[in-house]
């Protein structure tokens, strides 16, 4: 039975749309249902090019038990990260925070008004190699929240308190005008991989924004360079081993 990341347009969420977690894309349903049932929230951040986010899908995300306990106890949300950079970056702030270490799956649990308490990357279902048991985190943050709720809330803080740090500096204030926009066409053309397509250098991870600002800046200027950034990158992405859940890549290229 599909849960409620059915109708997302992100492979990865779609890849996890038959789980039998009551997973929930980011997005006000499930933020308000934690705020309205006092629970809190299972935040589950990765990538389609992740081999451990699949690793723990196979292993936790698609075991019933699991699910269930998660399903009980927690508002479940699945994040891509190439889609939300920006809540990435700031509970991947937290969960460095926390071990000293980050990666994929990142997996962090919130308070109801979205503050991290706890988290951490992959965890085997059940303890194994030294680590605990995805099966104990999930009781162990469960009672913590049910007993020791104040102890959670201030870590929460704690962790709040840390992360203002690395709040961004506010942007400066104006319009865009044609210099910027043409700066950050040629920032385009200096970063692209005219071989292997996309922007810098390996390891790589699909930029969909700026195969888009590309195709924007090439329609507003003309330059062909442009044109030839995102035809390169989306011709080698279709000639590799990328593929959507149904096998292919759709065409996007229009004028």
């Amino acid at each position: 039975m599909a849960n409620k990341l059915v109708n997302e347009a992100s492979p990865y969420l779609l890849q996890h749309a038959q789980n039998p977690v009551d997973w929930h894309p980011w997005g006000p349903e499930a933020l308000d249902r934690a705020r309205r049932e006092d629970r809190p929230i299972f935040l589950s951040i990765g990538y389609s090019a992740c081999h451990w986010c699949h690793v723990m899908e196979r292993e936790s995300f698609e075991n019933p038990g699991i699910a269930k306990l998660l399903n009980e106890r927690f508002v479940c949300i699945k994040v891509d990260r190439e889609e939300r950079p920006d809540l990435d970056q700031i509970y991947m702030n937290a969960v460095q925070a926390l071990t000293g270490r980050g990666g994929w799956p990142m997996s962090v649990f919130l308070t109801p008004d979205l503050r991290p308490f706890y988290g951490g990357t992959y965890w085997p279902p059940h303890a194994a190699r030294g680590m605990p048991g995805f099966d104990e985190v999930i009781e162990a943050i469960s009672n913590v929240w049910s007993m020791r709720r104040d102890a959670a809330q201030a870590q929460a803080q704690t962790l709040m308190d840390h992360l203002a740090a690395f709040e961004p500096v506010p942007a400066a204030s104006g319009q865009l005008n044609e210099g910027l926009l043409r700066a950050a066409a040629g920032e385009l053309l200096r970063a692209f991989d005219s071989v292997h397509g996309g922007f810098g250098a390996a390891p790589k991870f699909p930029q969909p924004m700026a195969v888009q600002l590309a195709l924007r800046l090439w329609n507003r200027f003309g330059d062909p360079r442009l044109l030839s950034v995102a035809r390169t990158t989306l011709d080698r992405m279709r000639r590799g081993n990328l593929r959507s859940p149904r096998g292919r890549l759709r065409p996007v290229l229009r004028r």
